[in-house]
């Protein structure tokens, strides 16, 4: 068992909805994903654009099933897998991931919003899911790192609402919290992870610096909230594990020819495919 939550922190995660697990990877395996994804042509051809409704538009490329490609050692790592089986306290299975490719001086903005406000109509009954970001580039405040709202999962699920390209939680709604509750900039390394819950609200802002602002993100759901009805996503399919030193066994492995992409004709008009 792998898992990074001591008493302390699971508290804290319950307390605030998020953990920064900082130097999750290293550098030599946060190296090889960054240059694995980069030169990968397949995240590119199956990449597709999220319009801010301020002029500037996030890429993104968006899978369901974890392969043997370096992306999949990471989704299937014991570090990470173990560690949502804590906050799941049920077996995690793998429900998506997703290359955030938030480009140097044009990357858009997302707007504030909470993932289970998207998975709550895919059939998804509980918020007993977990979302972790892996920092691929440094995510700093000039290249829009994510933002949150300490503590906003408790609040519960929001309404949301269509705005621009994006579906976000009601603005007057969050407003208000934003009045009560602290706003954070979460600002990473490379190789640090942010595990955080579907209720917390979180956003970005557009990257307006000379740096790319890449990130993996691996959500996983608890195998008892499997869905009731079918989706974008799949219901319980159990997550083949590996050990920790798969990633760098697995190099420079990309994405393989068989790889199930999410197709144009199924991507999710409303769903949560930020920060």
């Amino acid at each position: 068992m792998t898992a990074i939550f001591t008493a302390e922190r699971l508290a804290e995660y319950r307390r605030e909805g998020y953990y920064v697990a900082r130097s999750l990877f290293d550098r030599e395996e946060i190296d090889l994903l960054r240059r694995a994804a980069k030169e990968d042509r397949a995240l590119d051809e199956h990449a597709f654009g999220r319009a801010d409704g301020a002029g500037g538009s996030v890429r993104l490329t968006l899978w369901n099933h974890p392969g043997d490609d370096i992306c999949g050692m990471f989704a299937r790592c014991p570090r990470i897998v173990d560690s949502v089986a804590q906050l799941l306290e049920d077996e995690p299975y793998h429900y998506h991931s997703k290359m955030i490719m938030k480009q140097a001086r044009t990357g858009g903005a997302w707007e504030w919003h909470q993932d289970y406000g998207y998975w709550y109509e895919n059939g998804v009954l509980w918020p007993n899911l977990c979302s972790v970001f892996i920092a691929v580039d440094p995510a700093t405040r000039a290249n829009g790192c994510m933002q949150v709202l300490r503590a906003s999962h408790q609040l519960g699920r929001i309404s949301h609402v269509k705005i621009g390209d994006q579906t976000g939680a009601d603005l007057e709604r969050v407003s208000a919290v934003m009045e009560r509750l602290e706003h954070v900039y979460v600002e990473m390394e490379g190789g640090d992870s942010l595990l955080f819950h579907p209720n917390l609200l979180h956003r970005s802002d557009q990257n307006r610096s000379e740096h790319d602002r890449w990130a993996l993100i691996c959500c996983y759901n608890a195998r008892s909230n499997s869905p009731y009805k079918d989706g974008p996503h799949p219901r319980y399919t159990p997550l083949a594990p590996v050990d920790d030193g798969a990633i760098k066994r697995a190099g420079l492995m990309r994405f393989s020819a068989d790889t199930q992409f999410m197709a144009a004709s199924h991507r999710p008009t409303s769903e949560a495919l930020s920060p």
